[in-house]
């Protein structure tokens, strides 16, 4: 990737942008748009196209997993992720504030107007929290690459490998899921103690 990196964010970080947007004027669509980030991997594009008809079971209610089609993506970027519990949590807790239940096409991620919001405006709004909380270096994409470098420290712990990242994270190659790791220097140490 040419040009610097978005920054990843330490636990401390997570829970102060979860804090901030509890104060925002749409908090419950606010923590699933930045969860959607860190706890699926979600791009701004497929942030903006995701509806809860991607989300719920035959009953109506949030699933266990988030199913992305190729056109909500980058074309070939489609895939099935497993809902983390706090983010599924949260989908239910917006999936419930609705005065009725939402069509199965109605969008997620809605604007101030009740419409869908395109990506461009979701990368602008996840600029706007990271300023407002003094975040150097961070932007929508940040909580892609936390999501991707997590899921990497974890994913052999889980039986997994890095192929399972890179479909989780809907990259066409290891090279490009391998590009959004952030090297760890505690486990570098670790490991060399070890050898």
């Amino acid at each position: 990737m040419a040009g610097k990196q978005a920054k990843i964010f330490c636990s401390r970080e997570i829970l102060q942008v979860l804090n901030h947007l509890k104060g925002t004027r749409y908090p419950l669509r606010d923590e699933v748009m930045f969860l959607l980030s860190i706890k699926a991997g979600l791009r701004a594009k497929e942030i903006s196209f995701l509806t809860w008809g991607m989300i719920t079971d035959a009953s109506g209610r949030v699933g266990s997993s988030l199913h992305l089609p190729d056109n909500s993506s980058k074309g070939k970027s489609g895939r099935t992720i497993p809902l983390n519990q706090q983010l599924k949590q949260s989908l239910i807790n917006l999936y419930h504030s609705y005065s009725e239940e939402p069509a199965q096409d109605h969008y997620v991620i809605f604007s101030e107007r009740g419409t869908k919001m395109i990506p461009c405006n979701i990368s602008h709004w996840f600029k706007k929290v990271f300023k407002a909380l003094r975040l150097e270096g961070c932007s929508s994409h940040s909580g892609r690459r936390t999501f991707v470098t997590n899921a990497a420290k974890l994913i052999i712990q889980a039986g997994g490998s890095l192929r399972d990242v890179q479909q989780l994270a809907g990259h066409t190659s290891l090279q490009m899921t391998q590009s959004y790791i952030e090297g760890d220097n505690d486990a570098k140490r670790k490991v060399i103690e070890l050898i």
